[in-house]
């Protein structure tokens, strides 16, 4: 039997059974913020939220404010258990951009950009277990709208034509680039250089173009509809797939924020490289009003698109695979096959064309928000994953990815202090 301990007002109550467990769930003496603590937990203290005594709290809710939430920590529930995990998830998007609005200085956007250098991966020991604030992505996706911005004065005040590629370019890349540093911000190890994110963007992002139209080749598609949209997701996400398969094997990653980072920048580079495509069709065809139309709703849409789906393959990947070599079996493992196809479901329905939204975005939206919260349960799977090699001491060699490791400083201080060397580049 697992005895349950609860905390409150600093206290330590138990051990309890799951009976008495429940009945304070009922009696309302406990909650969905309760920490408590069993073997069940793993031996950690975790909300009762993400811990087997979900289904009782779900069962006390009554009201109808209490029922919508019931039914959104039963989903929330399900997609955890996707990624292995019990309970239903437990993030709050207020902290991850809480740093977006605050003060930051240059020194300390220059020491993100050097994170994964020989002189400045951590030891695994020293990685943080706390959800991560990135914020750089915000300043970097400023800059690249300043640009465009100033761009789009060049063509529409002075009609000069020189401007429209770097429009094309610089409106396409600007948000897919940010994103891929918010990913990049995510990665905790700090085990990923940039030098080699922008390896991934673009070699691999264009890789995985030309993987998925000699796919193509072999599947035509026609005028699209249900099942042809079906046949795009998974020709598409496969596409992908195979790149980020071949760029983790090459780099020996093993941890799952790892695999969100390699996803995220060959889905990006992907994103970036089809919209400018996209952009550039309809401007000569229809003109610069519709190509600067389709810029911009590209941009906005790809927060949700191929980013995220790529960050969620890669993820998956990593989840099942762990520490070891990536093999064939990995691909095949029912976990990832279950995961994979969440993505393919969500590139079908996006370039579905449903009668009953024809000029809404309102169903890329709800996709938009089931591709993130998918994504905000992996970044928790991952610190939970690092919490864990913590505790069981893996050797700092394994944790590298291929990566070289060193001791670092917090961020915002001067790294001074020399670590191993790179093994592999």
């Amino acid at each position: 039997m697992d005895y349950w301990y609860y905390r409150q007002e600093e206290k330590e109550h138990g051990p309890l059974s799951s009976a008495q467990m429940r009945a304070l769930i009922d009696e309302r003496q406990i909650g969905a913020k309760t920490l408590v603590w069993s073997e069940a937990t793993g031996g950690r203290w975790l909300p009762l939220s993400r811990t087997i005594l979900v289904e009782a709290l779900i069962e006390d809710e009554d009201h109808p404010g209490d029922q919508a939430r019931s039914a959104f920590i039963r989903a929330s529930t399900r997609i955890n258990q996707y990624v292995g995990e019990e309970g239903a998830a437990d993030f709050h998007l207020k902290n991850l951009f809480s740093s977006v609005f605050k003060r930051h200085t240059r020194d300390e956007a220059e020491l993100v950009f050097i994170s994964g250098t020989s002189l400045t991966t951590p030891n695994e020991q020293e990685i943080p277990l706390s959800w991560p604030k990135p914020w750089l992505f915000s300043r970097v996706f400023l800059v690249l709208v300043i640009t465009y911005l100033i761009l789009y004065a060049c063509t529409l005040f002075f009609g000069n034509v020189l401007t429209i590629p770097g429009m094309v370019a610089i409106g396409s890349f600007a948000a897919p680039f940010a994103l891929v540093v918010f990913f990049y911000e995510l990665n905790a190890p700090r085990n990923i250089s940039m030098l080699r994110v922008l390896q991934m963007f673009f070699v691999g992002g264009v890789a995985s173009i030309f993987v998925t139209l000699i796919l193509y080749s072999f599947i035509p598609i026609g005028e699209i509809g249900f099942f042809s949209a079906i046949v795009i997701g998974v020709v598409e996400e496969i596409g992908k797939l195979i790149i980020i398969a071949y760029l983790i094997k090459k780099t020996q990653v093993i941890y799952i924020l790892n695999g969100l980072l390699i996803g995220a920048a060959v889905g990006a580079g992907f994103a970036a490289f089809e919209s400018a495509g996209y952009a550039l069709n309809f401007g000569l065809q229809y003109g610069t009003g519709v190509m600067i139309d389709v810029i911009f709703e590209r941009g906005w849409l790809s927060i949700g698109g191929h980013v995220v789906w790529g960050a969620i393959i890669g993820a998956a990947l990593l989840l099942v695979k762990r520490d070891a070599p990536l093999r064939r079996e990995h691909v095949t493992d029912r976990q990832f096959l279950k995961i994979f196809i969440i993505p393919v479901l969500l590139h079908a329905v996006w370039d579905m064309p449903l009668a009953f939204f024809p000029d809404s975005r309102l169903v890329q939206l709800v996709l938009i928000a089931v591709a993130w919260y998918l994504i905000l349960t992996m970044i928790q799977a991952g610190l939970r994953q690092i919490a864990g090699l913590h505790t069981s001491g893996l050797k700092p060699e394994l944790a590298g990815g291929g990566e070289p490791e060193a001791e670092s400083q917090s961020r915002g201080q001067t790294m001074s202090r020399m670590g191993r060397k790179d093994k592999k580049e």
